[in-house]
């Protein structure tokens, strides 16, 4: 199925110890003591069979873009990634959301979860198999989103990222499956960072992977998307298997 884009504006008002979310399209609860505002479109690619069979709900994957993907042209999602394989004719079994930040920002956690949580409440989705996945500052953002919701998806695999001091708050997410991708010779995001976070999770008995791309550079992620025993790891994982 070809992509559909959307558009998710949101205006969270969040307040200590009465958790709420105003949107006029999206309610949704979180806590906190802050204001959150994005705008978030994203091109999202059902899988073949979705509109046939109405009973069956489908796993969904949230991709976030790197830096350079931001702006407010879609187009510019199908460089890398997922949306890239899905623009060449790949298929999916799965639900698949290409999230854009907006210009001079990065990605907001609260602003991914709460996509996630629109798109579970709005489209069939299997909301025990809901994965997230990123490049570069999407990997950032994949830590980041996954520290603070670890109860939302069923596993998560940041590419070429890194979650600065978060390695010692590792135990939240103890029980979330994850699989780390790093080139060794990434001069933009030192691979430090993922042997960090690898590290921390594998001490205290994380179901964690790495995989470092000896050679490899900053794209660490065409070999992984490209990878089809990526993809079957990530959809064999399930939230409370």
């Amino acid at each position: 199925m070809p992509f559909m884009v959307k558009t998710l504006s949101l205006l969270a008002l969040l307040l200590a110890f009465s958790p709420s979310f105003a949107d006029t399209q999206t309610p949704a609860s979180y806590s906190g003591d802050f204001v959150i505002k994005v705008n978030y479109r994203y091109l999202l690619s059902k899988p073949e069979g979705y509109e046939a069979d109405t009973a069956k709900k489908w796993p969904l994957v949230i991709f976030l873009h790197g830096s350079g993907e931001r702006g407010t042209d879609l187009e510019m999602l199908k460089k890398h990634g997922p949306p890239k394989l899905i623009a060449a004719g790949q298929k999916f079994p799965a639900v698949i959301a290409s999230l854009q930040c907006e210009p001079k920002q990065i990605w907001s956690p609260q602003g991914v979860k709460a996509v996630t949580d629109h798109l579970i409440q709005t489209e069939r989705i299997d909301a025990s198999r809901v994965y997230l996945t990123g490049l570069s500052m999407g990997g950032f953002g994949t830590w980041e989103t996954a520290m603070e919701y670890p109860d939302t998806y069923a596993a998560i695999a940041p590419v070429c990222g890194g979650a600065g001091v978060r390695w010692v708050m590792a135990d939240r997410i103890a029980k979330l499956p994850c699989w780390i991708f790093h080139g060794d010779k990434d001069a933009a995001v030192p691979v430090e960072f993922s042997h960090k976070m690898h590290d921390a999770l594998k001490k205290i008995g994380a179901p964690v992977k790495l995989t470092i791309y000896p050679g490899v550079g900053h794209d660490s992620w065409t070999q992984t998307y490209d990878n089809p025993e990526f993809w079957k790891w990530l959809f064999e994982q399930k939230r409370g298997a």
